[in-house]
């Protein structure tokens, strides 16, 4: 079933969105995970919110080098996703890309010492929070620049299909990038050549500072999919079983010849746009309706716990697995040296003859 939502707080000039009831079906019944599956994807909820915690840990402590933008409250988005994608597919990520690094079967150690600008990270500590890429899980790269993921998603779901290969390409971005002209660009290219790629809007309600509402008139991105003559979904992104299954439809359809989907994940971030941010932007009322009701972790307990799929003792080795997993990752990025001097411009470009340098 897919969620009918609409917005409240109605008194207020923004509208958050919340999940009022379940909506239509899909024409292709979407099967729910198994709960192994779902077992599997509560764990790697509970590692993607640990990273983050500690992270936002470290940085008060001056070890995360650079900009730094949490993930905390839209792990059900990348995890419903990923669990989907086989090793070779492709994602493209955006400034908030840690969770779907960590999805996508990125391992924590390397990600934190990407993060900590040590020479045992992914890009060699260059890269940095906002720059996390790893070709060897598909990971082809987030990045910085608000609607930068679309062309180099669209360009690799086209060099999938030139090369005959049933790969796919999901390309996540925020609310805000749907003001961009790439991203209207890269959607019509992706439609008219009937790509392999999901483009993945992480709807979390507010574009930096200010209220999605204030800056569109059409709040659903799902309503903009028949501009381009492809499928539309908009699911509650805090329900990792719903996301799951909106995302089993629109892979499938893509690594089956059927084309792009554009697809709206209604969620929130607990935390401000970066380090620093007051947040003085949103109610306290709001935020704590969010954090409290729509956990995405709790969400998916309560789901596996009423339906007797996870015991109180499965759920403990699942947290303290994640929490040593996350000081080993710690441990990792602090005795790893950092880059030396020499390697100042290694891997940063790309000669005249094609060698990286």
């Amino acid at each position: 079933a897919r969620p009918h939502l609409r917005p409240v707080w109605t008194d207020r000039p923004h509208a958050p969105y919340v999940l009022l009831a379940r909506g239509r079906k899909s024409q292709r019944q979407a099967l729910e995970p198994s709960p192994e599956s779902l077992k599997a994807m509560y764990g790697t909820v509970w590692r993607i919110r640990l990273f983050e915690e500690e992270a936002n840990r470290q940085a008060a402590f001056g070890n995360v080098q650079g900009a730094f933008h949490m993930y905390c409250g839209e792990e059900a988005v990348a995890v419903g996703f990923c669990a989907h994608l086989r090793p070779d597919d492709y994602v493209v990520g955006t400034h908030r890309s840690h969770g779907h690094y960590i999805a996508k079967g990125g391992p924590i150690d390397r990600m934190m010492a990407e993060l900590f600008g040590r020479d045992g990270g992914i890009c060699k500590g260059k890269g940095g929070s906002m720059h996390v890429a790893d070709f060897s899980i598909g990971m082809l790269g987030a990045n910085g620049i608000v609607g930068g993921g679309f062309a180099p998603a669209t360009g690799a779901a086209l060099a999938s299909q030139l090369r005959g290969e049933d790969r796919v390409t999901v390309c996540f971005f925020g609310d805000g990038a749907m003001q961009r002209g790439t991203f209207h660009e890269a959607i019509n290219m992706g439609a008219i050549w009937n790509l392999p790629v999901i483009y993945v809007c992480e709807n979390n309600q507010y574009q930096q500072w200010i209220p999605q509402s204030r800056m569109t008139k059409v709040t659903s991105v799902r309503d903009m999919a028949p501009s381009y003559g492809i499928p539309g979904e908009s699911v509650d992104g805090q329900d990792v079983v719903a996301v799951s299954q909106v995302a089993g439809d629109a892979i499938e359809r893509a690594r089956t010849g059927q084309g792009p989907t554009l697809i709206e994940c209604v969620t929130y971030r607990f935390h401000g746009h970066s380090l620093g941010d007051l947040q003085e932007y949103r109610g306290k009322e709001e935020v704590a309706y969010w954090v409290n009701e729509r956990d995405p972790i709790q969400l998916l307990r309560t789901y596996l716990m009423e339906r007797q799929q996870l015991s109180e003792d499965e759920d403990a080795a699942i947290q303290s697995a994640a929490v040593a997993e996350i000081r080993a990752a710690v441990a990792f990025a602090e005795a790893s040296p950092f880059p030396a001097d020499a390697e100042i411009v290694t891997d940063v470009f790309t000669a005249p003859d094609g060698a990286a340098r």
